[in-house]
């Protein structure tokens, strides 16, 4: 299976979407978009931004684990990560979203 996007439907006549290593696992989690014309558009986002190391944000949740937010150009967060055990994880993370996110194809389930 190839990396791809998964555009989904949420609550409320939102919509989300989850960029897919090719393993079938998670990589980044977006936040809720109103329509799904700006989903799209966050895809976009991410296949422009993710190639670039300065657009990762290196977090730590209150509970100490590490993970990451990708952000666009005018700093807006496009997507988060999962929490993960270690920051060597993190990094491999964020390694994959930088090499699958530019070349993903996108699923979309909300038809």
């Amino acid at each position: 299976m190839a990396a791809h996007y998964e555009l989904k439907s949420a609550a409320n006549s939102h919509f989300i979407f989850n960029l897919k290593a090719p393993n079938g696992e998670v990589i980044l989690s977006s936040e809720l978009y109103t329509s799904k014309n700006a989903a799209l558009n966050g895809i976009e986002s991410v296949k422009t931004n993710s190639p670039h190391d300065e657009q990762f944000e290196r977090k730590t949740s209150t509970s100490s684990q590490p993970y990451f937010a990708l952000k666009a150009k005018n700093h807006e967060i496009i997507g988060k990560s999962e929490m993960y055990t270690s920051e060597g994880a993190r990094e491999k993370g964020i390694e994959s979203v930088k090499k699958n996110g530019p070349i993903a194809t996108t699923n979309d389930l909300t038809t």
